[in-house]
């Protein structure tokens, strides 16, 4: 297996089956910290840059909790409008790039761009962390929701995966990409406009997965051990709630109820969603028994801090 010193997170693609199982095992190993509540030494000489050019809350919060509680130091830009990368003069990503290395031993970037943490990559000395890249990827969170399967199942092979949403989302593409090292047959349901493109569907069958496309959530939502749900209503990112308006009503194809899950789905089955949410999921789902979503935000923090261990050498 290649170490993972050094290395770019950039796309799951990149990973092999046994480098899932290894960052799975890491990440077991420093769950105690986070749970615990407590800070270690371990990154104590590291510094992370965090370069976000789109909005977050639950990727650049965890990936900064986590070098903390690892020991370790945050600087960076949260808004790239704030910045000489944003503002008149649109610094290139490897003008940028090439000035944080400066800064500190690993960049995790967000960037409304697909491909730009893959561009930094090349002009990078020091490891980049793809935090999410416009209609890309976003392979720590699909590594987290992996994660967090893995510690309710106990596996992963055999489970039967339900996704829904936005196919084009940069998740999605990350959780096919990463099911394709697993036995694990998945259902994607969505509206027409939001499918599967038909390239993505191309490369997919060259990695031999095992899915299938139904149009209602009601179709497939009897034989799921993992239902994994983001929006199809899309807001207005660019504009606060007030100017925006109110948005749409998710449709019943799409929304995963109290009544559903009731008296559809098997009673183990887990519910995962990165958030934010619209109405995909109704507050009243919160706290039944199918509910992960709030164990998974935790895991963000573990599974940030098994990769920043990994790619700083701290962990072997």
């Amino acid at each position: 297996m290649r170490s993972f010193m050094g290395r770019d997170i950039l796309s799951l693609k990149d990973f092999e089956r046994n480098e899932f199982f290894r960052v799975l095992e890491v990440a077991e190993q420093m769950e105690p910290i986070a749970r615990n509540r407590r800070n270690v030494d371990m990154l104590k000489e590291k510094t992370m840059v965090v370069a976000f050019y789109q909005p977050s809350t639950r990727t650049r919060l965890a990936h900064e909790a986590a070098m903390h509680r690892l020991g370790g130091h945050v600087t960076g830009f949260s808004d790239a409008k704030m910045t000489r990368a944003g503002d008149w003069y649109q610094e290139s990503i490897k003008d940028t790039v090439k000035m944080l290395e400066c800064y500190g031993d690993v960049i995790v970037m967000r960037h409304f761009k697909q491909g730009a943490p893959a561009e930094a990559a090349k002009w990078a000395s020091v490891p980049i962390i793809n935090g999410g890249d416009g209609w890309g990827e976003h392979p720590t969170q699909i590594l987290t929701d992996l994660y967090t399967v893995w510690r309710e199942k106990g596996r992963l092979d055999g489970l039967k995966w339900l996704a829904v949403g936005d196919m084009r989302m940069r998740t999605m593409h990350s959780l096919a990409y990463a099911l394709t090292q697993f036995d694990c047959p998945i259902t994607f349901v969505s509206p027409p406009e939001m499918s599967l493109t038909e390239e993505m569907k191309a490369e997919l069958n060259q990695y031999s997965l095992n899915y299938q496309e139904v149009e209602h959530v009601e179709q497939a939502i009897a034989d799921a051990d993992v239902i994994l749900v983001e929006p199809v209503v899309q807001p207005d990112y660019t504009k606060a709630r007030q100017e925006a308006g109110e948005h749409g009503i998710t449709p019943a194809n799409y929304k995963i109820t109290r009544e559903l899950l009731t008296n559809k789905a098997k009673s183990d089955a887990i519910l995962l969603h990165s958030f934010p949410r619209m109405d995909e999921i109704p507050t009243d789902v919160d706290i039944t028994r199918w509910s992960r979503y709030w164990q998974e935000a935790f895991n963000g923090v573990v599974m940030r801090m098994a990769l920043l261990g990994l790619v700083l050498g701290a962990m072997e």
